[in-house]
């Protein structure tokens, strides 16, 4: 983990919206970086798109991971 060094206004809006949202400050600037990051590799998708991208990652991450019950077995 790094720390990354932002503007106050930039920390004020991480905290307002991260309340909102019910993140943690730091969940709120990933996901907005992580949503920047694809928005620029891929500038022909559409917010929903980059979202739908997301969770589709994040559902290939899940079935890669095997289950906490069997890593304690």
């Amino acid at each position: 983990m790094g720390i990354v060094k932002i503007s106050e206004r930039m920390h004020e809006n991480l905290r307002l919206t991260s309340g909102a949202l019910s993140r943690s400050i730091n969940a709120q600037a990933e996901h907005w970086l992580r949503v920047g990051m694809l928005a620029e590799l891929n500038p022909n998708l559409c917010y929903a798109d980059i979202c739908q991208l997301l969770i589709e990652a994040e559902q290939q991450d899940a079935h890669e991971q095997p289950p906490a019950a069997a890593l304690a077995a």
